[in-house]
């Protein structure tokens, strides 16, 4: 009787959700269009991914930085890419922040990295986005609105990708794959044979293990096609970590005249 009532009353909540947070269906379309690597075949999943949307924005606090000015239409962008990887896995991936910042562009960071000898080399880094632990999560507008455009460079998934924790989303044999993949990634980085001008997953992967499953993501969702030909393993274990099969659930790409 009790589980019974915990799910009505959690289904309400969900309603009055929905209907604070709806997305107009002119504005769902055009996001659509825009980020064509949200559709997928299946209306039930493409109207999963709007409900979900829906319940991220009524979750999650936006704020604007640096004169940008919120729109809805740059706040269900944002939402539409951010629950993607988790069309399958559920927003409670999610529980451990709320707040995102948005910035009209890169963000420039002030770092600071003790060498060898322990003398401190300070340094500005250009931050496109950022994940911290128990957030907010930071974006570059700029960013956000270009993917799809540039590769498989999406910089929502990769944030969010790290807001998920590969190691908590890989099962433990799905490790070594991973391992093998970021290991066989970096000698081609450190060999010279991959640039961001010619590679699906973009060299900053080799940074480490985190950065490369968040890269890895990246294309997974945005370029599954090509990523599945290129890194079948890799590809397959993303597939189970994410739960998804975006090279055929995705439609193909609209032919251009």
């Amino acid at each position: 009787m009790l589980a019974r009532w915990w799910r009505g009353l959690r289904a309400r909540r969900e309603d009055e959700a929905l209907a604070r947070r709806a997305i107009p269906d002119d504005l769902w379309k055009r996001t659509l269009v825009r980020y064509p690597f949200l559709r997928r075949h299946d209306a039930a999943a493409e109207a999963e991914l709007r409900r979900l949307s829906s319940l991220f924005l009524d979750r999650k606090e936006f704020a604007a930085a640096g004169g940008l000015r919120l729109t809805d239409a740059i706040v269900v962008a944002i939402a539409a890419q951010a629950v993607l990887p988790v069309l399958r896995l559920g927003l409670a991936r999610y529980d451990g922040f709320v707040g995102i910042v948005v910035h009209p562009d890169a963000v420039n960071a002030r770092r600071s990295v003790a060498d060898d000898d322990g003398v401190v080399h300070e340094y500005d880094e250009a931050l496109a986005g950022e994940a911290v632990d128990g957030g907010p999560v930071m974006l570059s507008w700029r960013d956000v609105y270009s993917a799809g455009r540039e590769g498989a460079y999406n910089v929502v998934i990769h944030e969010f990708a790290h807001v998920l924790d590969y190691a908590g989303l890989i099962p433990e044999q799905g490790l070594a794959v991973l391992d093998d993949e970021y290991e066989r990634f970096c000698a081609r980085v450190d060999g010279g044979e991959v640039n961001e001008e010619d590679t699906l997953l973009d060299p900053y992967g080799a940074v480490a293990p985190q950065e490369f499953f968040a890269v890895a993501s990246e294309a997974f969702f945005v370029l599954p096609r090509e990523l599945q030909a290129a890194h079948p393993a890799l590809y397959a274990l993303l597939a189970t970590c994410y739960r998804q099969d975006p090279a055929t659930e995705m439609p193909p790409p609209r032919r251009r005249d």
